[in-house]
């Protein structure tokens, strides 16, 4: 019997206030969630605050049976202020919170050395601490595993120096199509089309998948072999809040328990056509 894999995110955890009200949300924490669904065991690093909003953000994530190594910390729970158009999010997010201040601690190490796939992003390495905790926990994983960078770009809490350090320490690269319009940008490969760029970005940094989201539109999977690319299925949108972190959950869950790349391609495919149908990040069955 294969055993589960472990799969981790760290980096933001914290309430999507949506017009319908808060939901759990954060990249990283979405990402476990839906990996966990799979069947992966899965865990959430990240910190939250000795407040309201950090006891019922625990006992929520106690009752869905998702894994954690969460701190408290002497900052207030995060919150991100979610305005839906046409069911197509704008974020603001609050500054000077929780996540912000991620400890690096021993169990986080160790669970680290366990780990069969690691998400990080951008957003969480806005801030001193957090960064040095997220590069710290890198550095324990194994070799073979997967390390997954999903890129955030959120109001101007990104920079090229930290892309640039975060695509040198991982060798899956998450991002949707306005993303790459940037990241051409600030890699100067402007001149280069989409499906170049992409084959560029996974030669350079020597990436075993490039995973490439274009909404309504399609997704394509990159490797140095082989590209996947499947239409988007036509669902009814409620809103697309998660829905590029239940890809990536789906795609890597998927990947581990032995799926080929189409299999788990399609897997990710319809876990966000899914998600998509359902208020928030996480969604009942």
């Amino acid at each position: 019997m294969r055993k589960k894999p472990v799969i981790i995110g760290v980096g933001e955890l914290l309430w999507d206030l949506l017009p319908t009200g808060k939901k759990v949300g954060g990249a990283p924490a979405n990402f476990v969630y839906h990996a966990s669904r799979l069947g992966a065991e899965s865990y959430v690093i990240s910190a939250i605050g000795s407040d309201t909003l950090g006891n019922e953000l625990m006992r929520e994530i106690q009752e869905i049976g998702i894994g954690s190594l969460i701190e408290r910390v002497n900052y207030p729970t995060g919150t991100v202020l979610v305005e839906l158009k046409d069911g197509i999010p704008n974020y603001t997010i609050v500054e000077g919170v929780a996540w912000d201040h991620i400890p690096l601690t021993e169990k986080m190490k160790q669970l680290a050395k366990q780990a069969n796939a690691v998400c990080f992003g951008t957003l969480a390495q806005r801030s001193k601490v957090s960064r040095e905790t997220i590069q710290a926990l890198l550095s324990h994983v194994p070799e073979d595993s997967y390390t997954i960078l999903d890129v955030n770009i959120r109001q101007h809490y990104y920079s090229k120096e930290i892309i640039l350090s975060s695509l040198r320490n991982c060798n899956v690269f998450k991002i949707n199509d306005d993303e790459l319009r940037l990241m051409k940008q600030i890699f100067d490969v402007n001149m280069m089309s989409d499906t170049a760029a992409c084959l560029w970005f996974v030669e350079t940094f020597d990436l075993k998948f490039l995973i490439l989201t274009a909404g309504a539109d399609y997704s394509s999977i990159f490797t140095r072999d082989d590209v996947s690319r499947i239409v988007t299925p036509k669902v009814n949108v409620v809103d697309t809040v998660g829905a590029g972190d239940s890809f990536t959950g789906a795609f890597i869950a998927s990947i581990l328990a032995g799926k080929t790349l189409v299999e788990a391609h399609q897997a990710a495919v319809d876990r966000a056509a899914f998600v998509c149908t359902r208020a928030g990040a996480w969604v009942s069955e």
